[in-house]
């Protein structure tokens, strides 16, 4: 934990502290930034952090725990029953007006509203406005370093390679399998590319989605070995993978291609090219904004790609925001470019990467086009290769 920079971060945002709380742990952002190991957190704790330069931390658990927080910096102190707990949280935020927690009003950003409703009832009593921790948790916890930011590219290289290849065989494949009249199917691609990861030393908290004609419609679809479909000359198909290097505090790289084994349809040619417009305008949206230096939210990110698809009719058909933060985790904890599930009104933070990956999802197949943009040095990237046309294969 960077006490100095989490105290600075504070006054810059007019914060007069930050309150951590967890019980039974509830709350992981907290543990991630504070730097706490694996917790048995059965009675609740607090930690506040003030924004003053100086000021010491303020640590409160219960008598049963009571070195849970030796790890951090401050005053140490302990409760036993609630009278005391409330007694003593009143006393710690008596001097403090305004005090971030892991809250989001109207539950905007989900994965950021995490302190339960009746905890914040309590700190709201002892007479404190409660804001949200959300763009606090985006500075640190989605703002990468150097080293993360390459480790980045190096599973772009490799995932760039697995999907070119991917491709040409399962063109090769099923062609030679349908004269043989053997057969492959979409499990049978997943896990061909799960031993592709393997092999170029990526790991995955999931297979990658393989989806044929109708699966490709269902944004979420995944093949079982029980359930999967078989892949024909002719077939639309949807490949969505990511993946980082196996080394400490890599960072993901998740990218979605689409393809047809054969002769496109101009069926298939329209909704690519309307979500391949879709992407590119949310992508330039956040181009233009940090080459002028304009502040840009994820929100508006969003309201740029979804217009696109929007002015072409299909409006109902993109049933998912635009993209969503990447780190150490495919789902980070920084800004998504979201305006339909929720407004995410985060500021989008220099050292940060996120997705963008409109689509459209009919009946018969889905498109989506993902590609991943960094902001660094004060511009953005696209960090891989973009598709612009369908894949023959």
């Amino acid at each position: 934990m960077d006490l100095d920079a989490i105290q600075q971060a504070l006054r810059e945002q007019g914060f007069d502290g930050w309150l951590f709380y967890d019980h039974h742990h509830r709350d992981e952002i907290a543990y991630s930034i504070l730097g706490l190991g694996e917790l048995h957190a059965t009675r609740r704790w607090f930690y506040l952090i003030p924004a003053h330069s100086g000021a010491e931390p303020v640590k409160l658990n219960h008598r049963v725990e009571p070195r849970h927080l030796s790890t951090l910096p401050g005053v140490q102190q302990h409760y036993g029953g609630w009278r005391e707990l409330h007694e003593k949280l009143a006393a710690m935020l008596q001097p403090y007006r305004r005090v971030a927690m892991q809250y989001s009003p109207n539950d905007d950003i989900p994965s950021v509203s995490l302190v339960d409703g009746g905890t914040l009832e309590l700190i709201r009593s002892f007479g404190v406005e409660v804001v949200s921790s959300a763009d606090l948790v985006s500075r640190f916890e989605a703002t990468l370093s150097e080293a993360q930011i390459a480790t980045h590219f190096a599973a772009r290289d490799a995932m760039d390679a697995i999907m070119a290849a991917a491709f040409q065989e399962i063109g090769h494949r099923v062609r030679q399998n349908h004269r043989d009249q053997g057969g492959w199917d979409e499990w049978g691609v997943r896990q061909w590319l799960g031993e592709a990861f393997g092999r170029e030393n990526l790991i995955t908290d999931a297979l990658p989605i393989v989806a044929a004609n109708e699966n490709a419609g269902n944004p979420h679809y995944e093949p079982t070995a029980e359930q999967t479909r078989p892949i024909h000359p002719g077939d639309f198909i949807l490949l969505d993978m990511w993946a980082k290097k196996d080394t400490p505090g890599a960072v993901y790289y998740d990218i979605t291609w689409t393809g047809v084994l054969g002769q496109p349809s101009t069926r298939h040619h329209e909704i690519f090219h309307l979500v391949r417009d879709a992407r590119k305008a949310g992508s330039q949206t956040v181009i233009d904004a940090f080459a002028a230096a304009r502040p840009m939210q994820g929100w508006q990110v969003d309201e740029a790609a979804r217009a696109v698809i929007d002015r072409a009719g299909y409006g109902d058909c993109f049933v998912h925001r635009t993209g969503h933060s990447i780190g150490t985790n495919v789902h980070g904890n920084g800004a998504n470019m979201d305006n339909l599930e929720t407004k995410d009104t985060r500021q989008i933070l220099a050292n940060t990467i996120f997705s963008i990956e409109p689509g459209i999802y009919l009946p018969e197949f889905g498109v989506r086009s993902e590609v991943d943009v960094l902001v660094h040095n004060g511009q953005a990237q696209v960090t891989g290769r973009q598709q612009e046309e369908l894949v023959i294969f």
